[in-house]
């Protein structure tokens, strides 16, 4: 009886450490998941009032803000993910090279992002995140971009 005990106390601060352990890394695989099915309900949930999004390259290039001047907001990034989903999803998603920096102001996750549908999209990623949200996104298309593993 005392081994089953034993055995459940140490399953269960097991259960506890990998719930503790989620993070930034977990949110942005979440992120990269979300627009790999094109679900942009997920993709959006996850930003900030005043995200600031960077969309480097391909028919999508520009800066889009959360909050600020007319015109912009994040309609406008919803409006981004709907044109991109309805284009290339559903898509498969690979991730390597993903780095997690944290400190008490918040957090950056950069990774190599390979998407693959129809095209095959290469993106070197940057989000920043703060309380738990993404405050800026660099979507950076790298089409030499290595997504092999290392």
């Amino acid at each position: 009886m005392r081994t089953l005990l034993s055995f459940c106390v140490g399953a269960t601060a097991l259960v506890a450490s990998t719930f503790a352990a989620a993070g930034p890394a977990d949110d942005a695989r979440r992120h990269f998941d979300a627009i790999a099915k094109g679900d942009v309900e997920q993709i959006m949930s996850g930003y900030a009032d005043d995200v600031h999004f960077e969309w480097v390259g391909g028919p999508l290039n520009g800066t889009y803000i959360g909050s600020g001047p007319a015109g912009t907001g994040k309609g406008k990034i919803q409006e981004v993910w709907k044109k991109f989903a309805k284009a290339n999803a559903p898509l498969e998603v690979s991730v390597t090279k993903l780095e997690e920096s944290t400190n008490p102001a918040g957090s950056t996750v950069t990774a190599n992002v390979e998407f693959k549908g129809k095209n095959t999209i290469k993106v070197r990623y940057v989000l920043a995140f703060r309380n738990g949200q993404i405050t800026s996104e660099v979507w950076q298309i790298d089409p030499a971009l290595t997504t092999a593993a290392y």
